[in-house]
């Protein structure tokens, strides 16, 4: 009986073997056919533009505090009309999981993902990308999203004094 039971288990394995032998292989040949990644894919991080050119990134360190590994750092710095920058960013691509949360997290839709997933280096510290290697010249996903007019952060003038804006109210003045 337990030749039987071994024969039929070898039979069904053959069997699927043919079954398979006479199909065209699915094979792509790599550095000559790249495969499509899904529209979702979450893959490379890069640093993108406002619709006037300026970077969307304020340092605000929402991203780090996001990251779960730990491999974005940052420096903020002002400019002299009172908007936030990174004076430096950097991303740690040997330690990154592409998990999106970075992305998630940014307020101001600065870090985006991208589908390109060509990221081998032979050097580790190849894989240390800083602002300059990150930032692109596109608006991302979202061309038409600015932050500071999103939010009506008057930067220019003082509170209250934009065409748009009421002064503040003196929290005092409303006490009994």
């Amino acid at each position: 009986m337990r030749c039987i039971s071994d024969l039929k288990a070898i039979a069904t394995g053959f069997r699927t073997t043919w079954r398979h032998i006479f199909r065209r292989p699915v094979t792509i040949q790599y550095p000559e056919e790249k495969r499509t990644p899904f529209p979702r894919y979450r893959a490379r991080i890069v640093l993108t533009r406002d619709p006037d050119g300026g970077e969307r990134c304020v340092a605000c360190y929402l991203c780090s505090a996001a990251c779960p590994v730990d491999c974005i750092s940052m420096q903020s710095a002002g400019r002299s009309d009172g908007r936030r920058y990174a004076a430096w960013f950097r991303i740690n691509f040997s330690r990154c999981i592409f998990c999106g949360l970075c992305a998630e997290a940014c307020p101001t839709l600065a870090i985006q993902m991208t589908p390109d997933y060509e990221l081998c280096r032979r050097d580790v510290m190849d894989l240390v990308y800083e602002k300059e290697d990150l930032l692109i010249d596109g608006c991302g996903k979202d061309p038409e999203y600015d932050f500071y007019r999103h939010c009506g952060i008057g930067v220019v003038s003082p509170r209250g004094e934009n065409p748009d804006e009421k002064p503040p109210v003196d929290v005092k003045t409303l006490l009994p």
